[in-house]
């Protein structure tokens, strides 16, 4: 680097080994990493809409990518929304070893690593599934 002094204000900022790693990461994501999201996540949502005609709960599922959202509703018509069975579900999935994020009220949101496989997608729906069994079993308070 044959910056002068001054030449940036950062502490941080233009270190080469930073630049380096930047530089590496923007090209694993050009060469492989948004093409598998874009593979893996359109795999992961039809998974997931499979999931529509066991569990009633689910109202929708939609996304782009890896970034996944399920809503939760307690009835597909009125969409009266299932807040409390969304956080039911987000404690059986934890129970379960998979972390997944609330997001809005009813809404469990699905936010993998860009490396996430279809066989590991694949057992990520297959324990939502048994998460959204055990979720459907006990009644909501408010019911």
């Amino acid at each position: 680097m044959t910056w002068p002094p001054g030449s940036h204000a950062s502490t941080f900022g233009g270190n080469p080994v930073s630049a380096a790693a930047a530089l590496a990461t923007i090209r694993l994501l050009r060469e492989t990493l948004v093409a598998n999201a874009e593979t893996v996540g359109r795999h992961l949502i039809g998974r997931l809409r499979g999931l529509m005609d066991r569990h009633p709960l689910i109202g929708d599922v939609r996304g782009l990518g890896l970034m996944i959202g399920v809503e939760l509703v307690r009835d597909r018509t009125t969409k009266e929304r299932a807040v409390e069975e969304r956080g039911r579900l987000i404690q059986e999935m934890f129970s379960r070893g998979v972390l997944v994020l609330g997001a809005g009220r009813n809404i469990v949101r699905f936010a993998p690593p860009l490396v996430l496989t279809i066989d590991q997608a694949d057992t990520v729906v297959e324990i939502f599934d048994q998460a959204l069994t055990a979720v459907s079993r006990v009644p909501p308070a408010s019911s």
